[in-house]
């Protein structure tokens, strides 16, 4: 079947949606890894930077972060690692403006921004044709991914695809981050990208680019908005091409894409997910026979923290991911 209802253990101490999402992302201290960055030039006259984990493996894994992420945030730093141990080599792609440069273009990145995960892919299987490649996402990275993956279908060179804690539909959880504690991650999420596009504006006035910090001018003063509907409204759309929020979310929301999908892809979901409600989630007869929806009672949003039989903290979705892939590789 590929909708399960699954069962994950949280660490006792851990037992709580938001400590599951706060602790990893605030505390997680991932094992010193070897990377090496490199920088792709795009078409637009932009760039993306790339950090690879390598082996001698001829299976690449090519992962996607979250909003106000990079290739530095705790999840990321473990999958590469754990993936390592496998004898996978990864590349952790960083959205524009998320590598610790500012991009130089007005626009960015978003939720339904699927040009650079294409360009990425097609710059890795022309260097690499003989490789095995996958994809993983998480959060917003994860929406991105899919919607990739629906809008390819057939067209795809991947062995397997996993995309966690995935924003479906992108209005209600908007809409979830302005009720009860969620607001907490609302507030933070929103002062750092206000924060961005301020020192962003600065930067691209300082380097010459000044019709690019102008249409950022035009923006106006951002200090008043306080939700995600308000700011998507503001900045996203008008940047991004979309008549409006609502345009956005609709055209850019990932759920719609699912049915064409094509290569293996599982879904992890927790019901307890403070960042979205279970409208989100699809039922069976959106699933195409590729795609497995694994659903948890518990984890929060990019947690699944466990504990092992032992002793030490058992950061779950590193192994089930590892293990998706390992098994759809053989």
């Amino acid at each position: 079947m590929p909708l399960i209802h699954c069962h994950f253990k949280p660490v006792w101490w851990l037992n709580n949606p938001h400590l599951q999402t706060l602790y990893p992302a605030l505390l997680r201290k991932p094992l010193p890894l070897k990377r090496r960055r490199e920088r792709l030039y795009t078409p637009d006259g932009d760039f993306i930077d790339l950090d690879w984990c390598e082996s001698d493996s001829k299976v690449i894994a090519i992962l996607l972060h979250g909003l106000s992420g990079s290739s530095n945030s705790g999840y990321i730093l473990g999958l590469q690692q754990a993936l390592a141990w496998q004898g996978f080599t990864s590349v952790a792609m960083n959205f524009r403006g998320c590598s610790g440069e500012p991009n130089r273009l007005a626009r960015s990145y978003h939720s339904g921004e699927t040009e650079d995960i294409n360009f990425v892919y097609q710059t890795v299987r022309k260097r690499h044709p003989e490789s095995a490649l996958a994809a993983v996402g998480f959060s917003i990275g994860g929406n991105v991914l899919l919607k990739w993956l629906g809008e390819q279908g057939g067209n795809l060179s991947l062995f397997a695809a996993a995309a966690i804690c995935v924003p479906l539909l992108l209005a209600p959880c908007a809409s979830k981050l302005d009720r009860g504690f969620s607001r907490i991650y609302r507030r933070q999420l929103l002062k750092e990208l206000k924060h961005y596009i301020d020192y962003k504006k600065h930067y691209l006035d300082r380097i010459g680019l000044d019709e690019e910090a102008e249409k950022l001018r035009q923006l106006g003063d951002l200090s008043a908005i306080r939700s995600f509907w308000q700011y998507d409204d503001r900045v996203v759309a008008p940047l991004h091409g979309f008549k409006d929020v609502h345009d956005y979310y609709e055209r850019s929301s990932s759920r719609q894409y699912l049915p064409g999908i094509k290569v293996p892809t599982l879904l992890i979901h927790a019901k307890d997910d403070p960042f979205m409600t279970s409208v989100v989630l699809p039922d069976a007869s959106e699933l195409t026979p590729e795609v497995t929806l694994e659903i948890y009672s518990g984890g929060g949003h990019v947690g699944f923290v466990g504990e092992y039989p032992s002793a030490g903290l058992d950061y779950w979705l590193d192994k089930r991911i590892s293990a998706f892939l390992l098994n759809c590789k053989s």
